[in-house]
């Protein structure tokens, strides 16, 4: 028997739970899917599937088994990918995941040059602020802030994650109030909720000097970031932005950095954002090519 066709076998069987189930998926027989998995003991001389009148499972052989049975399907099928694209223009799909605020800040605009560049390619882009595990959720890469020490993954540095205080012009004019270290609680602040943030209090740095700062009254509080950056846009406060967001309305004159002098410690967000992927999608070209354009368009606007 193709032993190819009888890994195939064995994985949709441990992943469906049952023969049938699994048949049923690839468009074979119960019997066929039978026979291969039986090959594929004979040849093992373990079990790999403990079976009963009533249920299937995997025997402690047939976990680590199924393990390399998927990782072998996955690098043929990577093999035979791009050497398919050595030949053609990328295709096929591309699966990345990222926070919220990246969309509009630059991803957005990073997708549709992709896009543009290679239009058999198809994007799927998840945004959600979940630590989504790449392997169960089937993705090609993830744009993270945060911890990165994940098993599996290789971790590339994409921006330092600068953070800043930030307001508009007019409501600089409007209030009328120099943003000073005594007049901070004077202020209207718009702030960002999100549950691994302190609520309590922030960590300025000037130079060596590190200063904590209780975290102001609000004047708004939301868990979503784009909407309080349009409200620090209009003049109704100021917010702490992180640098690969705030540029281009600092370089517009649509916002101004106040008391540029510190730095805010990024907190849980960690000094760096990355780009996340796992070493056996490192040389694939869809993912090459698409972090080259992502580090490409950060450099360009002065952040990579």
């Amino acid at each position: 028997m193709d032993k190819l066709s009888a890994l195939s076998m064995f994985v949709a069987t441990a992943e469906h739970g049952s023969f049938s189930r699994a048949a049923e998926q690839l468009g074979k027989t119960p019997s066929a899917l039978t026979k291969a998995v039986g090959h594929l003991e004979s040849e093992l001389g373990v079990r790999l599937f403990e079976r009963t009148t009533r249920r299937m499972a995997l025997t402690e052989a047939g976990h680590i088994y199924l393990e390399g049975a998927r990782q072998a399907l996955m690098q043929l099928q990577l093999a035979g990918e791009e050497v398919d694209q050595l030949q053609h223009e990328l295709r096929g799909s591309l699966r990345l995941t990222a926070p919220p605020s990246f969309g509009p800040a630059f991803l957005h605009e990073v997708c549709c040059r992709y896009m543009e560049a290679h239009p058999q390619v198809r994007l799927e882009v998840d945004l959600n602020d979940a630590f989504v595990d790449l392997i169960d959720g089937g993705y090609d890469l993830a744009l993270r802030d945060g911890p990165t020490d994940l098993p599996g993954l290789i971790a590339r540095p994409l921006t330092e994650n600068r953070i800043y205080l930030c307001a508009s012009p007019a409501y600089l004019e409007r209030k009328g109030l120099p943003v000073i270290l005594d007049t901070i609680p004077q202020h209207d602040w718009l702030i960002f909720q999100h549950p691994l943030l302190n609520r309590h209090f922030w960590w300025l740095r000037q130079g060596d000097e590190r200063i904590r700062l209780a975290q102001p009254a609000a004047r708004m509080v939301s868990d979503n970031y784009d909407f309080l950056l349009a409200c620090t846009l209009r003049g109704h406060g100021l917010q702490v932005l992180p640098r690969w967001s705030a540029e281009p309305y600092l370089a517009s004159g649509q916002l101004v950095r106040v008391m540029s002098e510190y730095l805010l410690e990024p907190d849980v967000f960690g000094p760096w954002v990355h780009v996340l992927y796992l070493a056996h999608r490192r040389r694939t070209r869809k993912v090459r090519a698409f972090i080259e354009m992502l580090e490409g368009y950060m450099q360009e606007r002065g952040i990579g």
